[in-house]
């Protein structure tokens, strides 16, 4: 799989009950040749379609603004 990494860390539950997860995100060309986003949590990937892809980003950028990040 072709991938661009836009953020890879391991997070920690700041509450302290879920411990932490590796979580990844970034660009893939492995469906088709497409660019679509992936995110990986704990090594478990999921390719999501474009208008899922768009949603997801629509939804980052609305709560970023929300918070005022």
């Amino acid at each position: 799989m072709a991938t661009t990494v836009f953020f890879e860390e391991h997070i920690r539950d700041i509450g302290g009950k879920n411990g932490d997860v590796h979580f990844e995100v970034g660009r893939s060309s492995y469906l088709h040749g497409e660019n679509l986003i992936y995110v990986s949590i704990d090594g478990r990937t999921l390719i999501l379609d474009e208008k899922t892809g768009r949603e997801l980003v629509s939804a980052f950028n609305r709560l970023g603004s929300y918070l005022d990040y």
